[in-house]
């Protein structure tokens, strides 16, 4: 990458895309919420309760990961700004090798989103009766 111009606007059409990722998962997460507050007055079974306990915590804590991948990428954002206004259109190594972590970060976040969805369908077929 040491020859490699990277410019702003390549940078920012991927933060585009993940934003509107990340918009997606909080539509998602709200619906899943509405989901879990229809099932919570339908059971007493305390096992079915913890389950449902389970799902609403890890809809919050996903919830505020989204939020800070959010803040992050406005952050990014900024900082490109910044570099526009003073005429720089290409960032610097260290800039780009961060854009490139938070990458994987997606990467690893998009897997650990798909997977609580799938464990929260299979409950969802197990007592959405």
């Amino acid at each position: 990458m040491e020859n490699t111009v990277i410019y702003d606007s390549d940078l920012h059409f991927e933060h585009k895309q993940w934003k509107r990722e990340l918009e997606f998962w909080q539509d998602e997460l709200k619906t899943f919420k509405h989901r879990l507050s229809e099932l919570i007055g339908r059971y007493e079974d305390q096992e079915v309760l913890a389950k449902l306990e389970h799902f609403q915590n890890e809809f919050i804590l996903h919830g505020s990961i989204i939020e800070e991948l959010e803040e992050t990428i406005d952050e990014h954002e900024s900082n490109m700004a910044e570099h526009s206004k003073v005429g720089e259109e290409a960032l610097d190594v260290a800039l780009v090798n961060k854009h490139v972590e938070f990458r994987k970060k997606m990467e690893t976040q998009r897997q650990i989103y798909a997977d609580l969805k799938k464990n929260f369908y299979e409950f969802l077929t197990e007592y959405w009766t």
